[in-house]
C-alpha cells in the first residue's frame, strides 16, 4: 500500500454527505492530502541530524552503512528531506529493532533511551504522526463478502442462503477475505448478485394471501410400526439435520402415522437424496429397491444405484378421510455379493403434507404477516399508502441509514407497476420491489455518511449509522440490529458505545467474530480441507527398511519398463510384489482426518480463543496455558484418553502438568494447515510464527528455489533428519538469512506430526526439538518456546494481534499512519496485560474506526471503485 490514494466525491442528499462515487469524478477513497515537514534547514531535518544520525552511526552502519547495504538497504546516501519517499523503509526499521532483529543478538544494541529516540523521530518526524488529530486513514466502500452476504440476508429477511455454493471465492488480501479493495464486482458475480435477490426475496415473501395448510415431516418422526416386525431389519438413522438415512445394505424400514382433521384431497411431496462416501479410484455397484406406501398403497418403486448426491422429488395426489394415515418407506438390497466400499445411502430430506387443497380451507403462508402485517385496502391511494409503510423501513434497514424520500417513491412506483400486471397481486409487486433493493449498490455495498466538520484542522466522524454498520460487522459480520438502529436515529449511539460493546460481544452472532476472524488469523477453517495423506504421515514415524525400499524401487522400474517387455519370471515377481504392497497398505491408518475430526481441531481453535475474549483473560493464553477444548474424538487424537472425555460437545478441559498442549501452536489445525501432504513443515510452521505470532515475517522466497529435498540428495550413504536436512539448506548465502529465522520456530514444533499427534521420532531417528531464536533465546523443546514467546516476546504478539484485528475491523491494510494508533493500543495491552477488551475498546474507539478522513487527492478509482460504478449503471433504486 503507499501513500497516495483515490479522491472521493461527495454526494449531498437530504442534508446528508455519503461517501459515494461520482461517475464523472470517479472515486470511493478518501485520503487527506499531506504537506511536506521536511526542508534542507527544517527543525525535523535537524532533529534528524543531531538525534538519530548518530544513532544509525553506530549501530547500524556495519551492515547498512560505509559501503555496506545488506537487505538492499544502505544510509549512505539517503537524506531527511527524503522522509515522505521512505516510509515503507523507516516502518521496517521501527518493527525490526523493536523485535529486537536489529541490530543483530551479537551486535551491540542501543540503550532504550536511545531507542525511544529513534523511535520518536520515526513516528513524529518522518510519520508526522499528531496525537490530537490522528490520520484515519483512507476509506475504500466496502462490499459484502460471501459471509456478510449470508448473514445480513438472514437476519433482514430470515432466509439461509448458501453463498458458499452460490457465489464464487472472495479475494483475499492482508490475511483476510472482507479488505476493500479486493472485494470487486466482476460481471459475473454482479448477474449470480441478481439472481439472489431475486431467489432470497422470493423464499422469504409470500406472492399470495391464502395457500393451501402445509405441514413438514423431520426423519425424527418415523419409527418401526409393530413389535413383531422389529426383528426383520436394522432401523434407519436420523442425522443431526433431522434427516431420515437408509443404506443401501441392509433391509430397512420406517412408518410414521399422519393424522388428517378434515376429509379432502391432499397433495404428499417427498423429496429425497442418493448419498455415497467418497473412496478415491473405487466404486461401489450395490443396487437397492425403494418403496414409498401410504396406506398400504405403493406409490413409488424405484430402483437405485449409486448417484453421489442426486436430488429427487416427487408429488402423489390424495384423496383422504379424517383419520390417521400411514405413510411408509422401505429398503430392499438387490446385490448383497457385490463389494461395499462406498457406504452408499438414501437421504429423506423431507416429506410435505399439503391440504386440504379446497381453497375454503387455505390458511396465510408462513410469514405473511410479517411483511403484510394489514388487510390489503382497495383503493389505488390507499394501497399506494400502504406499500410505502411496507417498503420504507424494509428499504432503510437494507441500507443501513435513513433514505430520501424519492427512493422509496421510486420503488412504491416498481410495485404498482408490477402489481398493476395481469394476474400479478399486491404482495407480487411488493416482492419485485424488495428485489430491487437487494440487488442495489447501496444494499451491497456499506456506503458511509460523515458528520459535519466541527473545525477546518480536525478529521470529521462518521455518521452514527455508519458506526453502526462498522460495529456489526466487526463483531457479527452481518447488519446492525433494531437497537443499535434505534441508538443511531436518536443520536445515542457514540454515547452508550461501550454498554453496546458488551451486548454485542454477549450476542450469540459474535461467533462470527470468533469464526472469521480466527479462521483466517491462524488459518483454523482451512483445516476441513488441507490435504494430509495420514498413512504417509504415520509410515514416517517407523525406523527405516531397508530391505522394502529396494523392493519399492525394484516394483518402479518393472513398472515402469512396461508389462509387454517383462520376462515370465519378471511379471511374477511384479505380481509378489503387488500382493506384498496391497496387504500391508490394505489397513486403515490408526489416524485419518475425517469430516468428525476435523471440524473438531476447527472448533478446538475457536473455542480457546472465544473462552479468552469472553472472559477476558490475557491474551497471553494463547501462546501458553493449561487447558484447551476438547470432546472424545480430539482427546483420543491427542492420547489424552485418561481425561475420560465422552461425547462429541466440545468441553474445557485441565490439561496433565506435563502436557506439551495448551496455546494455539500445538493445536492440530494449526499443525496440520502448516504442514506438507506428506510430513511436517518446519518452514511453514515458523513463517506461521513469524507472521501470525511475531509479526516479522520474512520477505517472499526468491524464484527458483530448489526443493527442501534436493539439498539432501549428495547424502546419499544416509537418511538425514529433517533438522540435518535444513541445515544443509541454510548453508546457501541465498537461503540462511530467513531460514536462521524461521527453522528454529518450526523445528521446535517437530514432536507433532503433519496429523497434530505427538511422536517421538521420525524415520528411527530421535526427534531434537532445541533450538536458539535471532533474538538470543535458547530453548529445549516447545514447552520452554511457548514460555519465551508469552513473557520476552509479549510486546510483539501484542502488537501483532493488534495489527492483525485491526486489520480486519477496519477492512484495509495498515499504514504508516497506523502505527500511533498501534502503540496506543499496544500500550493498553501491557497495562492491561493482554486484556482483549482493552484490545477491542481501544480498536473502537480509534479514529481509524470512528473517523474519516476529509481531503482528497486526485487519483483514479480503485479497482472496486469501478466495479461499484459499473453495478449503479446496471441497477435501480
Amino acid at each position: 500500500m503507499n501513500g497516495s490514494t483515490p479522491k472521493s466525491s461527495q454526494l449531498f442528499t437530504s442534508g446528508r454527505r455519503f461517501l459515494v462515487p461520482s461517475l464523472l469524478v470517479g472515486t470511493l477513497c478518501l485520503v487527506g492530502g499531506s504537506k511536506s515537514v521536511w526542508g534542507a534547514d527544517s527543525e525535523a531535518a535537524t532533529r534528524f541530524r543531531q538525534n538519530v544520525q548518530p544513532v544509525l552511526k553506530e549501530f547500524c552502519f556495519d551492515c547498512h552503512g560505509d559501503g555496506e547495504s545488506k537487505g538492499s538497504v544502505s544510509f549512505d546516501d539517503w537524506k531527511p528531506e527524503d522522509a515522505e519517499q521512505n516510509h515503507p523503509l523507516w516502518a521496517k526499521v521501527l518493527k525490526n529493532v523493536r523485535a529486537g532483529l536489529m541490530p543483530p543478538a551479537k551486535k551491540p544494541r542501543p540503550s532504550n533511551a536511545q531507542q525511544k529516540q529513534l523511535e520518536d523521530w520515526i513516528k513524529y518526524s518522518n510519520f508526522a504522526a499528531d496525537p490530537a488529530n490522528p490520520d484515519p486513514g483512507r476509506v475504500t466502500v466496502r462490499r459484502l463478502n460471501r459471509v456478510e452476504y449470508r448473514n445480513t440476508v438472514r437476519d433482514l429477511l430470515g432466509v439461509d442462503f448458501d453463498t458458499e455454493k452460490e457465489f464464487p471465492p472472495d479475494d483475499a488480501g492482508h490475511g483476510f477475505d472482507n479488505i476493500a479493495d479486493v472485494l470487486t464486482l466482476p460481471p459475473m458475480l454482479l448477474e449470480k448478485y441478481f439472481a439472489a435477490a431475486k431467489t432470497v426475496v422470493t423464499r422469504a415473501v409470500p406472492a399470495v394471501p391464502k395457500i393451501p395448510a402445509e405441514s413438514v415431516l423431520s426423519g425424527k418422526s418415523f419409527h418401526r410400526s409393530s413389535p413383531e416386525s422389529s426383528s426383520r431389519t436394522n432401523r434407519p438413522t436420523a442425522d443431526n439435520s433431522g434427516a431420515l438415512s437408509f443404506s443401501y445394505y441392509e433391509t430397512a424400514f420406517a412408518t410414521n402415522p399422519y393424522s388428517v382433521k378434515q376429509a379432502g384431497r391432499y397433495q404428499v411431496v417427498l423429496d429425497f437424496t442418493a448419498n455415497e462416501r467418497f473412496v478415491d479410484n473405487q466404486f461401489d455397484y450395490n443396487k437397492c429397491r425403494f418403496v414409498f406406501r401410504v396406506d398400504g398403497h405403493e406409490l413409488l418403486q424405484q430402483e437405485q444405484s449409486r448417484e453421489g448426491g442426486k436430488p429427487f422429488h416427487f408429488e402423489f395426489d390424495q384423496d383422504w378421510t379424517a383419520g390417521e394415515h400411514e405413510l411408509m418407506f422401505e429398503v430392499l438390497p438387490l446385490t448383497p455379493d457385490k463389494k461395499q466400499v462406498r457406504s452408499l445411502s438414501l437421504k429423506i430430506d423431507s416429506i410435505t403434507v399439503r391440504g386440504p387443497m379446497d381453497p375454503k380451507s387455505w390458511v396465510q403462508p408462513k410469514n405473511y404477516a410479517r411483511y403484510f402485517p394489514k388487510q390489503i385496502p382497495s383503493g389505488k391511494s390507499s394501497r399506494r399508502h400502504y406499500a410505502r409503510e411496507i417498503l420504507e423501513p424494509f428499504v432503510r434497514k437494507a441500507y443501513r441509514h435513513p433514505v430520501e424520500s424519492g427512493t422509496v417513491d421510486q420503488l412504491v412506483s416498481l410495485a404498482e407497476s408490477t402489481s398493476a400486471q395481469k394476474g400479478k397481486t399486491f404482495e407480487e409487486g411488493i416482492r419485485q420491489a424488495m428485489i430491487a433493493v437487494l440487488a442495489s449498490p447501496r444494499f451491497l455495498f456499506r456506503e458511509e455518511a460523515l458528520e459535519p466538520i466541527s473545525n477546518s484542522g480536525t478529521h470529521p466522524w462518521v455518521d452514527e449509522f455508519a458506526l453502526a454498520s462498522r460495529l456489526s460487522y466487526f463483531y457479527w459480520s452481518s447488519m446492525p440490529d433494531d437497537e443499535l438502529f434505534r441508538l443511531a436515529g436518536e443520536r445515542k449511539l457514540r454515547a452508550n458505545l461501550k454498554s453496546q460493546m458488551s451486548r454485542l460481544l454477549a450476542d450469540r452472532r459474535a461467533e462470527g467474530l470468533v469464526r472469521n476472524f480466527v479462521g483466517q488469523w491462524l488459518q483454523a477453517r482451512d483445516v476441513e480441507n488441507v490435504q494430509i495423506d495420514a498413512r504417509q504421515v504415520l509410515f514416517r514415524e517407523s525406523a527405516p527398511d531397508p530391505d522394502f525400499e529396494k523392493r519399492r524401487q525394484r516394483f518402479r522400474e518393472l513398472r515402469d519398463r512396461g508389462e509387454d517387455t517383462l520376462l515370465p519370471t519378471e511379471k511374477k515377481e511384479v505380481d509378489d510384489m503387488r500382493a506384498e504392497f496391497s496387504k500391508r497398505f490394505s489397513k486403515p491408518p490408526r489416524a485419518e482426518l475425517n469430516a468428525d475430526l476435523r471440524r473438531a481441531m476447527r472448533q478446538e481453535t475457536e473455542k480457546v480463543f472465544e473462552y479468552v475474549l469472553r472472559e477476558d483473560r490475557s491474551l497471553l493464553e494463547l501462546l501458553d496455558s493449561n487447558y484447551t477444548f476438547l470432546n472424545e474424538r480430539l482427546a483420543g487424537h491427542y492420547g489424552l484418553t485418561n481425561l475420560n472425555i465422552k461425547g462429541d460437545e466440545m468441553r474445557r478441559v485441565t490439561l496433565p502438568a506435563d502436557s506439551p498442549r495448551g496455546g494455539i501452536l500445538t493445536q492440530a489445525s494449526v499443525l496440520a494447515v502448516t504442514s506438507n501432504p506428506t510430513r511436517t513443515s518446519p518452514v511453514k510452521r515458523g513463517l506461521f510464527v513469524l507472521d501470525n505470532i511475531l509479526g516479522t515475517p520474512p520477505p517472499p522466497p526468491p524464484p527458483d528455489i530448489p526443493p527442501l529435498e534436493d539439498a539432501a540428495k549428495a547424502m546419499k550413504e544416509k537418511t538425514l533428519s529433517l533438522r540435518e536436512t535444513l541445515a544443509l539448506h541454510r548453508e546457501k548465502p541465498l537461503c540462511s538469512s530467513c531460514h536462521n529465522r524461521m527453522d528454529p520456530l518450526g523445528l521446535a514444533l517437530e514432536n507433532f506430526n503433519a496429523l497434530g499427534m505427538w511422536r517421538d521420532q521420525e524415520r528411527g531417528q530421535s526427534i531434537d526439538a532445541t533450538g536458539k531464536l535471532l533474538s538470543g533465546e535458547s530453548f529445549a523443546n516447545v514447552k520452554e518456546l511457548k514460555q519465551i514467546l508469552a513473557t520476552r516476546h509479549a510486546s510483539e504478539f501484542y502488537r501483532t494481534m493488534t495489527e492483525k484485528l485491526l486489520t480486519y475491523a477496519l477492512g484495509r491494510g495498515l499504514d504508516y499512519y497506523d502505527v500511533a494508533t498501534v502503540d496506543a493500543i499496544v500500550e493498553s495491552l501491557e497495562q492491561t496485560k493482554g486484556s482483549p477488551s482493552a484490545l477491542l475498546t481501544g480498536i473502537i474507539e480509534s479514529a481509524a474506526f470512528q473517523k474519516a478522513r476529509a481531503a482528497a487527492s486526485a487519483n483514479p478509482p480503485t479497482p472496486a471503485a469501478a466495479n461499484r460504478q459499473r453495478a449503479e449503471l446496471r441497477t435501480k433504486p
